[in-house]
C-alpha cells in the first residue's frame, strides 16, 4: 500500500485530486468509482474547479457510485444521489446517464443488487475512491462483512448512524439500511484510492496499513489489493 501524509485536509484533497485527473487524462472514458460523506467534498471541489478553470472535460467519464440509502431517491436531498449531482456532477460536463448508484427505492431489494452486480462486471473501476469510517467500514461494508460479499442490504451500526447524523437534522431521520457495494466489488477496482482525515480516524488508519487483516476491520482488506494509495492528513497518520 502506498501511504501519502498530507499535512492537512486541503492539502489532502489537492493530492487525491491530482491522482483523480491522472486517471482521467489518461483515460478521458475511465470508469469512477466515487464516494459520498465529508471526506471527498475537497476532491470534488478540486475536480470542479480544475474543470471550470482548465476544462478538464468528464464527458465521456463513466461513474458507479458505493451506496445508497434505503428508502431514498434524487428527491431527498438526504440521498447519496442528490448529494453527488449537488456536490460533483451539476458543476461538471457529465452526462448523467453515464452516472450509476443503488436504486434506494427498488421495490426488490435482492433484484436491485444483482442488477448492480451485474453493471459492476462490465463497468470494472479503472480507479475507486473510498472513505474509511471509525469503526474501520468502507462504504457501508461494516465491521463482520465477509470479504467475498457482494452488493448487498446492510443494517447501518449505532457508530455510522451517529456518523451519518450531522448530515441530517435529527438522528431519528437517518435511514437504518443502506444498499453498499461490497468488498468484493471494491477489490475488483484496478486502482483504490482512500481518503482519511481527522484523529477520529487514527485508529481505523492504523488498523488499515499495520493492523491484522481481518474482518472485523473491513478496510484492511485493501492491504491485498495491488494499486492501493492512502492519502491521510497528519492527525489522521498519527498513529502509524
Amino acid at each position: 500500500m502506498n501511504v501519502i501524509v498530507t499535512k492537512d485536509y486541503q492539502e489532502m484533497s489537492m493530492k487525491a485530486f491530482e491522482l483523480v485527473k491522472k486517471v482521467v487524462t489518461e483515460n478521458p472514458s475511465a470508469v469512477l468509482g466515487l464516494a459520498t460523506g465529508s471526506t471527498p467534498l475537497g476532491l470534488y471541489g478540486e475536480m470542479a474547479r480544475d474543470h471550470r478553470e482548465n476544462g478538464t472535460s468528464y464527458r465521456d467519464v463513466k461513474t458507479v457510485n458505493l451506496d445508497e440509502y434505503e428508502g431514498l431517491d434524487v428527491t431527498s436531498d438526504q440521498s447519496y444521489v442528490y448529494f453527488m449531482r449537488e456536490n460533483l456532477f451539476r458543476h461538471l460536463d457529465i452526462d448523467l446517464k453515464n452516472t450509476n448508484i443503488e436504486n434506494g427505492r427498488a421495490q426488490d431489494p435482492e433484484k436491485e443488487c444483482a442488477r448492480y452486480n451485474a453493471l459492476l462486471e462490465v463497468m470494472r473501476q479503472d480507479l475507486q475512491v473510498l472513505g474509511i469510517g471509525s469503526n474501520g467500514h468502507i462504504a457501508f461494508n461494516e465491521p463482520g462483512t465477509p470479504f467475498d460479499a457482494q452488493t448487498h442490504v446492510v443494517e447501518l451500526t449505532e457508530s455510522t448512524i451517529k456518523d451519518n447524523s450531522r448530515l441530517f437534522a435529527r438522528i431519528e431521520d437517518v435511514p437504518r439500511r443502506a444498499f453498499t457495494m461490497g468488498p468484493k466489488n471494491i477489490m475488483n477496482a484496478k486502482k483504490i484510492l482512500i481518503l482519511a482525515n481527522g484523529a477520529n480516524k487514527a485508529k481505523a488508519v492504523y488498523g488499515l496499513v499495520k493492523g491484522e487483516v481481518t474482518e472485523q476491520l473491513p478496510a484492511s482488506v485493501l492491504q491485498r489489493h495491488p494499486d492501493c494509495t492512502l492519502v491521510c492528513d497528519e492527525a489522521a497518520a498519527s498513529l502509524l
